[in-house]
């Protein structure tokens, strides 16, 4: 499963308590960022694809290793390009669950500029959203509201990855 969207959308926060209800495990899309990358982010500076591209093959070879030993796996990461899902999504033999939280601009910039210690500057919410690709109808998940995020919503989500497991073959 993929938690994505724009910086400040709520993924970690998301991601984990979904990790926990499913009983699988939590990967942080960060964590796979280069030393580089993180500077150039810090810096105000947005990646392009070329920036993202090692981010990307790190966090897809994290994502095919769970799908190869069978493991159930919650990635947050903003995979904010189809094309980024879809390697992702290849990873995971073709079997990749978006969870998309959905978020206005300034809600967006208002929760990164609030951030204490973290990497990604309020400037660079605008790039985001420039770069932003909403999953499309062909692409299984659902949609959020980032700013209403619930237990019960967690609860949807949760039936909706269970429902779309059994869907899938597994």
């Amino acid at each position: 499963m993929l938690v994505l969207g724009v910086s400040g959308s709520g993924k970690t926060t998301i991601g984990k308590a979904l990790a926990e209800r499913l009983a699988v495990t939590f990967v942080e899309g960060d964590d796979f960022h280069s030393a580089a990358g993180l500077a150039r982010m810090t810096a105000g500076r947005a990646l392009d694809d070329a920036d993202r591209a090692p981010w990307l093959h790190a966090l897809a070879d994290r994502v095919r290793h769970s799908a190869e030993a069978g493991a159930g796996l919650v990635v947050a990461c903003s995979a904010l390009k189809r094309a980024y899902r879809d390697e992702l999504r290849a990873a995971a033999d073709g079997r990749l669950w978006c969870l998309y939280l959905a978020l206005d601009r300034d809600t967006a910039r208002d929760r990164v500029a609030r951030r204490i210690g973290h990497f990604m500057p309020a400037r660079l919410v605008d790039s985001q959203f420039a770069t932003l690709e909403p999953p499309g109808p062909d692409e299984p998940g659902m949609t959020l509201d980032a700013t209403a995020a619930t237990a019960a919503g967690l609860a949807r989500v949760a039936a909706a990855v269970a429902s779309y497991g059994r869907s899938a073959g597994g």
